[in-house]
């Protein structure tokens, strides 16, 4: 249960938390890799707190990086390494939560 206060923006990061920094730090992955967000954080925040794009459009590889941010675009769909699709906008990050967008980010 570690509390910690982020002092700036990740690295290649597309999100940079401005308050609410007192909450406790969660442990996930992101494709595969080690990744740490905020208890209370949606997946999207999560991610775009570590990096610049949450997925790749499924025909164009376009990055994507969300769209309405309230759950009726269906930009945000990501899975879990067990195969369940969910809409990172909506889904709290868990502990232990291990996320597949479906590649490692390109630029």
């Amino acid at each position: 249960m570690t509390i910690e206060t982020p002092a700036k923006k990740a690295p290649g990061a597309l999100f940079c938390r401005v308050a609410e920094t007192g909450r406790r730090v969660i442990a996930f992955t992101i494709d595969g890799v080690p990744a740490r967000a905020l208890e209370g954080d949606t997946v999207l925040t999560a991610v775009l707190s570590q990096r610049s794009v949450l997925r790749h459009a499924d025909f164009s590889s376009a990055p994507r990086a969300g769209f309405c941010l309230m759950g009726a675009c269906q930009d945000c769909w990501v899975s879990t390494e067990s195969g369940e699709r969910l809409r990172a906008c909506s889904t709290p990050a868990l502990e232990g939560m291990r996320i597949v967008t479906g590649g490692s980010e390109r630029s």
